[in-house]
């Protein structure tokens, strides 16, 4: 398994630790580097596209558009409004689910091998 993020909600996550809870931001940097995170390039414009079609709010979007670009199994989010409840995320190739999900999936997978 792999940890990857886009640069844009890397930087947004950054700007809230340091807002929020600066003295978290070494913890925040130790936790990214033992996860392995990976990041990648940023979205094509047909992947931005693809995004808006699906989520009408425009940053969120962004945020889609970078989790096309890196095709990964899972989209882990809290946000209920733009991504959870949007029907339209059904047609994307990964799913869409909060850290419990995942965690429940690995879960059943691990049962079931």
């Amino acid at each position: 398994m792999r940890l990857c993020v886009g640069h844009h909600v890397l930087r947004e996550c950054e700007e809230v630790v340091r807002r929020k809870a600066t003295s978290s931001l070494p913890i925040l940097a130790m936790l990214l580097e033992i996860g392995g995170l990976e990041t990648f390039p940023a979205p094509t414009r047909e992947q931005v596209e693809v995004a808006r079609s699906i989520v009408a709010y425009e940053p969120d979007a962004y945020v889609l558009a970078e989790a096309i670009r890196a095709e990964p199994d899972w989209f882990i989010t809290h946000d209920r409004a733009h991504f959870l409840n949007e029907k339209k995320v059904s047609s994307l190739s990964f799913q869409i689910g909060t850290p419990g999900d995942l965690i429940q999936s690995l879960i059943n997978d691990f049962k079931l091998s």
